[in-house]
């Protein structure tokens, strides 16, 4: 009886600790799904929040950005700015001294480049000598002196004779040099050279392959390198004889020369006309300007100016010739274009910032 006692309480027991073992499972499999439904729903809110902050962001950028092109004062798309034009008042212009001409045909000139020097007139300058040898007794003028011809120069006395007698001037000029002094032993050699400096000499060197095109009676503009001065003359002779080392033969210009601007040893270069042709389209020289890497031309166009890139052709200096990019009766800038050139410049500049 006892032994049946304790059998059924440990049964009893047994089942018991089935129950609280299922109780308790039960629970955990629960706790662990609501966890897990929480966790989807926190997701879902991180997602829905990212998906906001996304949204604020773009338009927050959106909004700078009108904010920026309404505090710069710049329209990018709105058109106002027109690259390559500019407006100038048209009494502005004719202050600042621009020019309008029409496009159209032009006689421009085949010119041939010569380079060169200036030199004394050879056939007006003197080397003054004594007649006789002796003793130099007296100078009576100096370096750079102008005289006079028959103007006494020195007195010298012959070294035969002991007579002094007097050396003249042969003609008008200006003592270029003076090679002695009182007590010097006059012999052979010049005692002074005078120069008459009215008129000059412009000297160039012509090659062996331009010789054809070049005649005594072309007319040539003589220009200087350092100041840009410039005359027209003709070609007065061409030297018999070629310089031995260049093989060159020169060609003679003879210059005015009354207010002495035109001094010997100056360099200059002499442009030849040597032919002259007609071209549908010619525009001024001064014109033409440079830009981005471009030669162009400003067109009038209506109150403003236009830039125009245009293909050139041959020039003589004065004229160049069009091939491409302006039409003949177009309005063009034919003096001033700098001025232009240095509008559109500033207005491209403050477009740019």
């Amino acid at each position: 009886m006892k032994l049946l006692s304790i059998f059924a309480l440990s049964l009893m027991l047994a089942m018991g600790s089935i129950t609280i073992t299922s109780i308790t499972s039960s629970a955990q499999a629960a706790g662990e799904h609501n966890h897990a439904d929480h966790d989807d729903h926190g997701h879902d809110h991180k997602e829905h929040g990212d998906d906001h902050t996304d949204d604020v962001s773009h338009e927050h950028e959106e909004q700078s950005e009108e904010k920026h092109d309404d505090e710069d004062g710049h329209n990018h798309g709105s058109g106002k700015h027109e690259e390559g034009h500019t407006e100038i008042d048209a009494d502005a212009a004719k202050a600042a001294g621009i020019v309008v001409s029409k496009a159209g045909s032009a006689t421009i000139q085949d010119v041939l480049t010569l380079t060169g020097r200036v030199v004394l007139n050879r056939n007006t300058t003197a080397d003054v000598k004594a007649r006789f040898p002796g003793i130099v007794r007296s100078v009576k003028v100096n370096l750079g002196q102008k005289v006079s011809k028959g103007q006494a120069l020195a007195s010298v006395e012959s070294n035969e004779s002991l007579s002094v007698y007097t050396v003249f001037s042969p003609t008008d000029g200006v003592v270029l040099t003076r090679n002695t002094n009182v007590g010097n032993v006059a012999g052979d050699a010049p005692l002074f050279t005078i120069a008459d400096l009215s008129n000059v000499w412009a000297e160039f060197h012509v090659f062996p392959r331009d010789l054809g095109k070049v005649q005594e009676g072309q007319m040539v503009l003589v220009r200087t390198l350092e100041d840009g001065k410039e005359i027209e003359a003709p070609i007065s002779m061409l030297l018999p004889t070629a310089d031995p080392l260049s093989q060159t033969v020169i060609a003679v210009v003879t210059i005015p020369n009354s207010n002495n601007e035109w001094r010997a040893g100056m360099s200059v270069e002499g442009d030849v006309h040597v032919a002259e042709s007609k071209v549908p389209l010619a525009v001024t020289a001064e014109a033409v300007q440079r830009m981005e890497d471009k030669m162009v031309v400003f067109v009038k166009d209506g109150d403003g100016y236009e830039m125009r890139p245009v293909k050139l052709g041959k020039s003589d200096g004065n004229l160049v010739e069009v091939h491409e990019g302006l039409k003949a009766g177009e309005q063009y800038v034919s003096q001033g274009s700098f001025i232009v050139k240095a509008d559109i410049g500033k207005s491209e500049a403050g477009h740019d910032h």
